[in-house]
């Protein structure tokens, strides 16, 4: 199973495009983490941007599509989605994977991994910081697909346009810009 993860798209129809091409046309399922149409004040739209297209886009997907609503996701956005934008995370079990996504403005990745032990989920999914991260603790696993339009990280090597993928319940990610993919090892955390 193919499960696809995208987060920060931002009204950028380009992005998506180019996360589609490369990842997200084959998946099983997509869950996107928010911050789907918007670009916010702290970001000049870029080359691409056209959130009325977009919103179209998604609605036009083939595959199923789970968002979880981000900081920058409104209720005028829930109008031209035909999808439902859910809060405060989106809930899911697939092939035996449980599976927990949210924005992540509400939740820190350790509130995420403490939660994802109690419920005895095996990832919980968030964006929101535009940078890709791989955490875990005992048997959860905290993914982050990083940004498909503003990269943030202060590492060098994080700071590009990625999006994820779950392949038979292993992460992993890919530079758009470039089509490689990128190798993360995990971060241990107690």
């Amino acid at each position: 199973m193919k499960i696809g993860l995208v987060s920060d798209t931002h009204g950028n129809l380009r992005a998506w495009e180019q996360a589609w091409d490369l990842i997200l046309h084959d998946c099983d399922l997509i869950i996107h983490c928010g911050d789907l149409l918007y670009h916010g004040p702290k970001f000049k739209p870029e080359a691409g941007y056209d959130a009325g297209a977009l919103a179209q886009r998604l609605n036009e997907c083939p595959i199923p599509l789970l968002v979880a609503k981000g900081n920058a996701d409104s209720e005028v956005d829930q109008l031209v989605l035909e999808m439902p934008i859910q809060q405060p995370y989106v809930f899911a079990q697939a092939e035996g994977l449980r599976l927990l996504a949210t924005h992540g403005h509400l939740f820190t990745p350790d509130d995420l991994l403490a939660l994802g032990e109690k419920w005895r989920l095996d990832f919980v999914l968030s964006g929101h910081t535009h940078v890709p991260a791989y955490r875990r603790r005992g048997h959860t696993i905290h993914l982050n697909p990083g940004t498909t339009t503003y990269p943030l990280s202060k590492d060098q090597s994080l700071r590009r346009r990625t999006c994820a993928a779950l392949l038979d319940g292993v992460p992993h990610w890919w530079d758009l810009a470039t089509g490689e993919e990128i190798t993360m090892p995990p971060e241990e955390v107690r």
